[in-house]
C-alpha cells in the first residue's frame, strides 16, 4: 500500500489481533512518525541523525522497536478491559474468524451464567489475547549503495536493502519479513549474520521468512538458495502479477489460477527439496535441528484483488491455499490505515477509469496508480512550468547511471533535464520526440510521495507542502464509502450482507482483462527483435491456456458473493479481443 499508509497499521489493529505489514523503503519517514508517537504517548525519544553512518538501521531499529512498545501498551490496556461491555476487548474477539477455537470460548462465555465458572473463562480468555504480528517488507531490488558525507562509498552491508534487513534484525519484533520483487543473493547472503532467522533451542524461529514470488519455479529457485544457508521459508505468498497494488510484476501471460494449481501440484517438492539441505547446513554448525520441524511444510498463501468471501472460499477449496491476504480495501478503513482526507477521498470516488496500470515509477516496473492525485497534480504543474522532475530528496529509487557515474533517479530534475536535452538533439521526427519526452516526464518521484500521505494525515506536514500519491489494487473501486473496521472484516470473512456490488466481476475475471490490456501494450512496443517475437507469442499462448483453465472454473457452483457467471462472459469476450491484436502483432513479425 506504499511506503506510508499501512506506516503505523501495528499500531490501529494489532492490538485487535490483526496482523499487517510495514514497508522498510523510508527509514527518513520513521523517524518522524517516531517523533510523533513518543510524543503521543509520552516515550524517551532522540532524534538518529541522517548523516550517522549506521543511521538508517538504527532508525527502523528505533521505529519497530517503539511501534512494539506502544502496541504492547495498547494491549495490556485492553486486557484489563471488562467483558459485557462494548469496548475494543470485545471487538477483539467479535474480530475473530467463527473458526477460532477461542472464538468458540467467547461465545460459550456470552452464555454462561455469573459466578466461578465464568469468572475462570473470563481469566483464559484474556490470557489467550495475543497482538497481531508486526511484519515488515524489503523490496529486494532496492538495494542502492551508500556513500559517507565525503562522498566514499561505504562497506556493502551499508546498502539500502542490508541496512534495512538489519535495521529488523536488531528489532525486538517476533515476526516475519516479507521479500518482494525477486532474488537477491547478497541480501539473502547477509541473513547468515543473524542467529533471529534460525531455529533456537527450542526449535522456534524469532523472525521467520516469507517471500512473495509470481510462481512455482521462483519459488523454488528463492527457496533452495535460502535453504542452502540454513533459512526456513515460512510462507510463500503469491501475488497476482498485474492485479494488485503497487508495483506490478505481471508473468508471461499465466493467469493466477494455472500459477495457484502449478503450486498446488507440486508443493510437495518444496519440503523434498529444501529440508536435506537445511539439515545439512544445522549438521555443518553442529547445531541441532528439532526432530518436531522434519517435516516442516512451508504455507503457500495468495493475495491481488481478493475482494469477496466466495472468492476466498474459491481459492481454499479449488487451490488447497493455508490463507489469503486483503489490503487495498482498508485504505477506506481510517482505523487501520493512515491515509490523508484528500486521497481518502478519491479513492471513494474512484471509477474504473481513475485507477490505471502506469508507467510512474523510476524503477521501469508498472505501477498502479490513481488519477488527480496530489502527486499528479504536483507533476503537471511542475511540467507546465517547465521545470520537470524532483529535487530528489530521497533518493531511495536512484539506479541509472546513463548520465552520471553516481546513481540519480529518474524522476529526479538532474536527470530529466539532460534526458529531455538528448531527445531534442536526435535526428527523429517531431511526433517520435513527443513520445519519448512523455515517457521521461511521467516518472514521479513515488518514494517521497507514498510517505506525504501519512504526514498529512498525522498532521506533521500541511497538505500543500507535501505532495501525495497512493498505489490501489483495481479492486478499490468496488468499494464507495469509508468503512469501520468490524465492517471490512466482515466483508471478507463472509459475515452478513456484502460490501460490494454482486456486478463485480470476479478478481480472475479482472485479472483476465489486464492481461489482455498489457499484451495489446507490449505488441504497441514491440520492436519484433528475436526476443521480443518468442516472448510474446508465449505470453499469448499461455493466456490463452490460462482463459480454457478459466472457463472450467466458469462452470462449478459458485460460492455465496462470488460472481462466477462473469468469469465467462470475460473469456469469451477478451478471446474476441485478443484475435485482432494478436493477428497484428503475427502480420508485423512475419508468422504465418
Amino acid at each position: 500500500m506504499g511506503t506510508g499508509h499501512s506506516v503505523d497499521t501495528p499500531i490501529r489493529v494489532a492490538p485487535l489481533g490483526i496482523s499487517s505489514v510495514i514497508s522498510l523503503v523510508d527509514d527518513l519517514l520513521f523517524e518522524k512518525i517516531r517523533h510523533f508517537y513518543c510524543t503521543k504517548y509520552e516515550l524517551p525519544y532522540s532524534k538518529i541523525p541522517k548523516n550517522r553512518e549506521d543511521g538508517r538501521a538504527e532508525r527502523i531499529t528505533a521505529y519497530l522497536n517503539t511501534v512494539c512498545e506502544i502496541v504492547r501498551i495498547k494491549t495490556e490496556a485492553i486486557k484489563k478491559y471488562p467483558f459485557f461491555k462494548n469496548n475494543d476487548k470485545a471487538k477483539y474477539f467479535e474480530l475473530l474468524p467463527d473458526d477460532s477455537p477461542i472464538k468458540n470460548d467467547y461465545r460459550k462465555l456470552l452464555k454462561t451464567k455469573e459466578g466461578p465458572e465464568r469468572e475462570a473463562i473470563e481469566k483464559y480468555l484474556t490470557l489467550k489475547m495475543k497482538p497481531g504480528s508486526i511484519d515488515v517488507n524489503i523490496m529486494v531490488k532496492l538495494d542502492r549503495n551508500s556513500i559517507n558525507s565525503n562522498g566514499d562509498p561505504l562497506n556493502s552491508k551499508f546498502s539500502d536493502a542490508k541496512a534495512a534487513l538489519r535495521g529488523y534484525a536488531n528489532s525486538v519484533l517476533r515476526s516475519s519479513i516479507i521479500f518482494s520483487a525477486g532474488l537477491n543473493q547478497s541480501l539473502f547472503t547477509y541473513m547468515t549474520m543473524f542467529h533471529d532467522f534460525y531455529r533456537d533451542k527450542t526449535g522456534d524461529i524469532k523472525k521467520k521468512v516469507i517471500l512473495k514470488v509470481s510462481d512455482f519455479r521462483s519459488a523454488l529457485i528463492q527457496g533452495k538458495f535460502l535453504a542452502k544457508k540454513g533459512l526456513e521459508v515460512f510462507e510463500f505468498r503469491i501475488e497476482s502479477g498485474l492485479n494488485c497494488g503497487g508495483h506490478a510484476f505481471p508473468s508471461n501471460g499465466n493467469l493466477l489460477p494455472s500459477l495457484l494449481q502449478e503450486f498446488m501440484d507440486k508443493r510437495d517438492q518444496l519440503v523434498k527439496v529444501f529440508q536435506p539441505l537445511i539439515q545439512k547446513y544445522y549438521r555443518n554448525k553442529n547445531w541441532k535441528y528439532p526432530e518436531s520441524a522434519m517435516d516442516n511444510r512451508p504455507l503457500i498463501t495468495v493475495q491481488g484483488g481478493i475482494g469477496t468471501y466466495g472468492e476466498v472460499c474459491r481459492l481454499i477449496e479449488d487451490f488447497h491455499i493455508d490463507g489469503t491476504g486483503c489490503a487495498s480495501p482498508f485504505l477506506l478503513v481510517p482505523e487501520a490505515t493512515c491515509v490523508d482526507d484528500s486521497t481518502r477521498k478519491l479513492l471513494k470516488q474512484a471509477k474504473e477509469n481513475d485507477l490505471y496500470l502506469s508507467d510512474v515509477s523510476p524503477l521501469g516496473f508498472p505501477f498502479n496508480n490513481l488519477h488527480k492525485t496530489g502527486s499528479e497534480v504536483w507533476t503537471h504543474k511542475r511540467l507546465e512550468a517547465g521545470d520537470p522532475g524532483s529535487h530528489c530528496p530521497n533518493g531511495f529509487l536512484a539506479s541509472n547511471t546513463e548520465f552520471t557515474d553516481k546513481s540519480i533517479c529518474a524522476a529526479s530534475r538532474q536527470y530529466q533535464k539532460r534526458k529531455l536535452e538528448m531527445i531534442n538533439n536526435l535526428a527523429i521526427s517531431d511526433d517520435e520526440k513527443k513520445r519519448l519526452r512523455k515517457e521521461i516526464v511521467e516518472k514521479t518521484c513515488i518514494c517521497n510521495h507514498l510517505g506525504n500521505g501519512s504526514l498529512i494525515a498525522l498532521g506533521i506536514v500541511k497538505e500543500e507542502d507535501a505532495p501525495q500519491s497512493i498505489c490501489p489494487g483495481p479492486d478499490i473501486v468496488w468499494f464507495n464509502k469509508y468503512y469501520t473496521l468490524k465492517e471490512m472484516v466482515d466483508h471478507i470473512y463472509g459475515r452478513g450482507p456484502s460490501l460490494v456490488s454482486p456486478e463485480r466481476p470476479h478478481m480472475f475475471s479482472k485479472e483476465i482483462v489486464m492481461y489482455v490490456d498489457y499484451f495489446a501494450k507490449q505488441v504497441s512496443r514491440c520492436t519484433y527483435t528475436t526476443n521480443e517475437i518468442k516472448s510474446l507469442q508465449e505470453f499469448k499462448d499461455n493466456l490463452e491456456d490460462g482463459m480454457d483453465f478459466c472457463l472450467s472454473i466458469a462452470k462449478k457452483k459458485p460460492y455465496p458473493a462470488e460472481n462466477l457467471a462473469s468469469l465467462a462472459t470475460s473469456v469469451e469476450r477478451e478471446r474476441k479481443r485478443l484475435v485482432p491484436i494478436h493477428a497484428e502483432f503475427k502480420n508485423k513479425a512475419g508468422i504465418n
